[in-house]
């Protein structure tokens, strides 16, 4: 029993020495070897043999990192007062630098957004804010890729999430929105009226050439009325028979002649 308790111990003690040898790094990291405190390298992935107390390491996540940037309130250019939140993807390409030019790269890229962000867009008004964020997006990226880029950081997107708009701010792009829809209804209206007006003209004068039309039209337009079930109906009078009455009274009267003349 003592001899099995004893081997159980020695083989405990052996994984530990070797957990000293022997670090693991995932495919998805990188390992940053020091020795006696001395940059060494960029190991993995797989098994990296390591010197206990003389070298030492430090694991470097290189997958893509999410990063939500806390909103924040922006002055625009007309002098509008907004916040902003987005959110950022970047990613570890250079772990030496990561690790050895920036005490903390996740902390200094959040600091870094949160600045450009405020500084970005304060030089934009409303409206380009609203219409352009694509732009403003390609913006952000690459002013932000160009400051993490010692730290070995690589910038690949963007996106400014919501904008929040004060409440009487809202109301008054609602009021310029309904005013907007408006003019547009009243320039269609008129543009229908317009053709209209010219269709009239055109089939005036198509009926201007042949009387007949006219009668087919009063007749076509009384069929119509009708055909609603109404109780009057109005029958349209040809101008023709009362055009000999409008002449005879418009004709000038003759002066009389008395009996001593």
């Amino acid at each position: 029993m003592e001899s099995l308790l004893t081997i159980v111990i020695i083989i405990l003690a052996v994984f530990f020495v070797i957990s000293w040898f022997i670090k693991l790094a995932y495919q998805f990291e990188r390992i940053v070897l020091y020795t006696l405190g001395k940059y060494q390298g960029i190991r993995g992935p797989g098994i990296v043999f390591v010197v206990p107390l003389f070298q030492t390491v430090r694991k470097v996540d290189i997958r893509i990192i999410t990063l939500d940037v806390p909103s924040q309130e922006v002055i625009t250019r007309d002098n509008v007062t907004v916040r902003v939140n987005a959110v950022i993807y970047y990613q570890v390409m250079d772990a030496n630098k990561a690790v050895n030019n920036v005490r903390n790269y996740n902390l200094a890229t959040s600091q870094i957004a949160q600045t450009t962000l405020r500084s970005v867009l304060g030089e934009h008004e409303l409206d380009d804010l609203l219409a352009n964020r694509e732009k403003i997006n390609q913006t952000l990226q690459s002013i932000i890729d160009a400051q993490t880029d010692p730290w070995g950081i690589k910038v690949t997107m963007v996106e400014t999430k919501d904008v929040e708009l004060p409440e009487t701010m809202k109301r008054a792009m609602a009021k310029q929105a309904e005013a907007e829809r408006e003019r547009r209804a009243k320039i269609i209206a008129a543009e229908g009226e317009f053709q209209a007006s010219k269709r009239l003209a055109e089939a005036a004068d198509v009926m201007s050439t042949n009387s007949i039309t006219l009668q087919l039209r009063y007749l076509q337009t009384l069929v119509e009325v009708s055909a609603e079930k109404n109780s009057t109906t109005i029958f349209p009078l040809p101008i023709d028979l009362i055009k000999p009455f409008m002449e005879a009274f418009n004709q000038p009267k003759k002066p009389e002649i008395g009996p001593g003349a």
